[in-house]
């Protein structure tokens, strides 16, 4: 049955399809469909369908006015800004203390003004009271002149024994200058200094080869701790501090006795250098 309708071209049963649309269409708007032949009547249920869509209408057109007119009227209003009284207020305010400062500045004009005439005036008497004396002061150096001509023949002793005093003066000071010179210890420069000390393999005595290392005496060499370090597949070298004085030790004569030993020593690496 199924394969004979999907051959067939025509459709039969759309008639119901149809009457099916138009209860459905006619239920959505208020109506009651058909059951029969002919149409039921509803005209009170869609004229209170249409008068409710008229409310509708309405009332959307009052709120559209009421929008409309609180636009225009925030529009013609200022937007944000304090009252016409708190500006009037706040204008007051500012000339008051326009005012006030007026005022202070011509205060500060006339106290300059009385300051200025005071310092003239005892710029005046000053000058006026200070050149009698300098006439008054003049005739006692002529005395002191005098004086000094009077003893001029002894002037020359006391000049050269003032020298002599001077003299021994500055020698008894360089004297002293040398002496703190000698008493002064000399800083030595000195600087310690780490080692790597590497043997030929495993089977090196380390023991040996610390002994022939700290074997090594020189004028200012001192050797410090030592410690093993492992460097790989059981082989281990020798890690030792010294501090040496520069100016008596060189690095290249100690590497040199420490490489003589070249039956313990392969190599020899300076790990740290620092001065102290």
């Amino acid at each position: 049955m199924s394969a004979a309708l999907a051959c067939e071209t025509v459709w039969y049963e759309k008639w119901r399809c149809d009457d099916a649309e138009r209860e459905h269409y006619t239920r959505l708007g208020g109506g009651v469909p058909q059951t029969g032949g002919s149409p039921v009547k509803t005209a009170p249920q869609s004229d209170s369908s249409a008068s409710s869509i008229v409310e509708q209408i309405a009332q959307a057109r009052k709120q559209i006015q009421k929008s409309l007119q609180s636009n225009a009227s925030a529009k013609s209003s200022p937007a944000a800004g304090p009252p016409c009284s708190q500006i009037a207020a706040r204008i007051q305010s500012l000339e008051n203390e326009n005012k006030e400062l007026r005022k202070v500045t011509q205060d500060l004009q006339a106290l300059v003004k009385k300051l200025d005439s005071r310092v003239s005036a005892l710029e005046g008497s000053s000058g006026t009271s200070g050149a009698p004396p300098a006439k008054v002061a003049a005739p006692p150096a002529a005395d002191s002149g005098d004086a000094d001509e009077d003893f001029e023949l002894f002037g020359d002793e006391d000049d050269d024994e003032v020298d002599e005093a001077a003299e021994k003066l500055k020698a008894e000071r360089v004297a002293a200058y040398q002496a703190k010179l000698a008493t002064k210890k000399v800083v030595i420069a000195k600087s310690n200094i780490i080692l790597d000390v590497k043997p030929w393999d495993d089977e090196t005595d380390m023991v040996a080869l610390e002994k022939c290392v700290r074997s090594i005496e020189m004028d200012g060499l001192l050797w410090g701790a030592s410690k093993l370090v492992p460097v790989g597949y059981g082989i281990k070298k020798l890690q030792i501090s010294c501090v040496v004085e520069d100016d008596k030790v060189s690095m290249d004569d100690v590497e040199e006795q420490i490489l003589a030993h070249e039956d313990f020593i392969q190599s020899m690496d300076i790990v740290v250098f620092n001065k102290i």
